[in-house]
């Protein structure tokens, strides 16, 4: 009897093993569009579009090098709309002798096909996802009987790995592993930073678009200013393009934001990376042939790879290592609602204006948006970690779990008690108008603690560090914040807690 591939929409690659392990011709492949994985957690239009063009994109690759194609669209009148319901659907089409597939990068999803296939009789055979430099078993063994996973310390044996930015002598090239304190420089004026490369939808995006806006039209986000690249051509324009013009001065403003600036030099080839539209491998050998040849200077180069074989690699390690209980962990208790502001951008604090704005516009924030704008003021205000992951699930293009939980319920959050992050990412709003112009016209006065005018950024983090002060005492990245917890007179601490509660209640937080 012949077998069964399942091809998952962020696993776009004939080069997965999966795909050689099928007969083309006797073999079907099984590909299908369903709502549950845009409503288990509310997904945005564009990373819905995204991922249902991609796919379309991807079946007619398929197609062309001659595979038998299953493909249910989202219309499709006995659509069961999970990935399961799907997988039965064809299992008694088709009766394949067993299911095929690349390891589902969500526990979620690799759950409930297991448990299917145990229901159903019918076994799987599951392949490794070799999109990664490192394997499962290379990062547990990395990780073994380590005291604390340190992302800088995995990030050096992938450079020695791999090969990357190393001198013959086995030292960083440089003299240095890491450049980032020379990567935060802030703009001092509007920047004029050359436009990136952006991709109209072509007919089959706008038939997706159509059939998204008519299937699912409560989904958030906007869709008029969908253009992401939908296809492995696509996705390797973008990639040249960054390479050619953004490149040299990624690494000193990769930390810097600006009002209605949401690309910068940002590559925004994270969501062609997770669908699996381009290859790290090959963005690396781009990356430090750009490097060799001088065509970016080496703290550009340093800090995008540390993106791609460091941070990226660790994350989905840390992901895979940490299992399915990780998304219930809420190490600093908290409770509250996230504010109805992150799904409407309506708010009166100018830097969250523009970075929730931003999201509904394009599915896309870089990372110091998501960390010190969006996700910290989450963390201060004490909202529940799950429902903050959750939001970043659905609301960024690029998003898929194992990207996503550990960053933010992990980093972003600190729900993890200290496995991604030795310390909580939480700041004032010093941090915000060092590296932006977002305090400019705010009516919120960034210099002031408490009070109607006081910035929710300062109240709220003096509020945070206050009410965790026993937690972070003996934390070592954590001691100077305390001292200054440990000067606030009395009476200024009673109306921080106060300006506090009124806030949260204000935002509908608690």
């Amino acid at each position: 009897m012949p077998a069964l591939l399942l091809i998952l929409g962020d696993q776009l690659s004939t080069a997965l093993p999966a795909v050689s392990a099928i007969a083309k011709g006797t073999d079907t492949v099984l590909m299908a569009e369903v709502k549950g994985e845009s409503t288990h957690v509310p997904s945005h239009k564009q990373r819905t579009v995204l991922f249902l063009s991609a796919m379309r994109h991807f079946a007619r690759t398929l197609t062309k090098v001659g595979h038998t194609l299953r493909y249910i669209t989202l219309d499709a009148p006995a659509n069961t709309h999970t990935i399961v319901g799907e997988l039965g659907r064809a299992a008694s089409a088709l009766r394949p002798s067993h299911i095929v597939l690349t390891r589902p990068g969500e526990h979620r999803l690799r759950t409930a096909i297991e448990k299917w296939s145990r229901t159903s009789g019918v076994p799987i055979e599951m392949h490794e996802d070799t999109s990664f430099f490192t394997t499962r078993d290379q990062f547990h063994a990395w990780a073994q009987g380590r005291q604390a996973l340190t992302m800088e310390y995995f990030y050096r044996e992938q450079r020695k790995r791999l090969n990357a930015l190393m001198e013959p002598d086995g030292k960083p090239l440089g003299g240095e592993w890491n450049y980032d304190a020379e990567n935060r420089l802030a703009f001092k004026q509007d920047p004029l930073v050359p436009q990136p490369l952006r991709f109209p939808p072509d007919a089959i995006t706008r038939e997706v678009m159509k059939t998204v806006e008519r299937e699912l039209p409560n989904l958030p986000g906007r869709l008029d200013t969908f253009d992401w690249p939908a296809t492995e051509a696509d996705a390797s324009a973008a990639w040249k393009d960054f390479l050619r013009i953004r490149l040299h001065n990624f690494g000193p403003y990769e930390d810097a934001m600006w009002s209605g600036q949401p690309w910068l030099y940002h590559a925004q080839i994270s969501p062609a990376m997770n669908l699996k539209l381009i290859d790290a491998r090959d963005m690396l050998h781009d990356v430090l042939a750009a490097a060799k040849a001088g065509k970016a200077p080496l703290q550009s180069v340093e800090g995008f790879v540390r993106q791609i074989i460091g941070w990226r690699e660790f994350i989905r390690g840390v992901y895979e290592r940490e299992g399915p209980d990780y998304e219930s962990r809420n190490a600093l208790n908290h409770t509250g609602n996230l504010p109805e502001f992150y799904w409407t951008a309506d708010t009166d604090m100018n830097c969250m204006r523009e970075c929730i704005g931003q999201v509904l516009d394009h599915g896309y924030g870089h990372h110091i948006q998501r960390l010190m704008v969006t996700g910290n003021f989450a963390l201060i205000a004490g909202v529940h970690p799950k429902k903050v992951s959750d939001w970043y699930l659905g609301m960024y293009v690029d998003a898929v779990d194992w990207v996503t939980l550990p960053n933010t319920l992990g980093m972003s959050q600190h729900a993890d008690g200290g496995v991604v992050g030795t310390k909580p990412y939480a700041a004032s709003a010093n941090y915000i108008g060092k590296m932006s112009n977002y305090c400019k016209g705010c009516r919120y006065d960034p210099k002031q603690r408490t009070g109607e005018t006081a910035c929710p950024f300062n109240t709220l983090y003096w509020d945070f560090m206050i009410r965790h002060r026993d937690r972070f005492a003996k934390n070592q990245r954590m001691s100077m914040m305390m001292k200054n917890v440990d000067r606030i007179s009395k009476p200024e601490i009673t109306q921080i807690t106060k300006d506090g509660k009124r806030l949260k209640h204000k935002f509908g937080i608690e």
